[in-house]
């Protein structure tokens, strides 16, 4: 309790970068795709729901991992940048390797089995790549 001021600090610090993190996230993502996330989920399209959920749940994975194991603020930005992009190359190696599922037109009508199936990547490789990370 004599450094609460300090972790209290140290917490919204790490809050702070985590926002600007999953904001950062999010733009590269809502680039890559080819509809607007946030009208498709404003509209009610479950799969690009769950789809830009689960690239922000790898992303905040990705940040705890870093943030575990770094003990200075730039290594957790610049680490949580490298796993974007890395999580990024996912997105577009997993699109290019399922050339016959156009993913962004099935995400787009809402197919959820592809939203799952991406979902379930997206988690176990932003786990991989934390670790890898750690």
């Amino acid at each position: 309790m004599e450094n609460f001021g300090a972790d209290i600090l140290s917490v919204l610090i790490g809050v702070g970068i985590l926002l600007g993190i999953l904001l950062v996230g999010w733009f590269v993502f809502n680039v890559l795709t080819k509809y607007n996330d946030l009208e498709e989920i404003g509209k009610g399209n479950e799969a690009a729901g769950m789809y830009m959920g689960s690239k922000l749940l790898g992303l905040s994975i990705i940040v705890a991992m870093v943030s575990y194991s770094s003990d200075k603020w730039l290594d957790m930005v610049v680490w949580s940048a490298v796993g974007i992009g890395l999580l990024a190359l996912i997105y577009l190696l997993f699109d290019f390797l399922l050339p016959k599922i156009n993913v962004c037109k099935e995400i787009e009508n809402g197919n959820k089995a592809i939203a799952q199936l991406l979902r379930a990547v997206i988690i176990g490789v932003s786990i991989v790549i934390g670790t890898f990370l750690l």
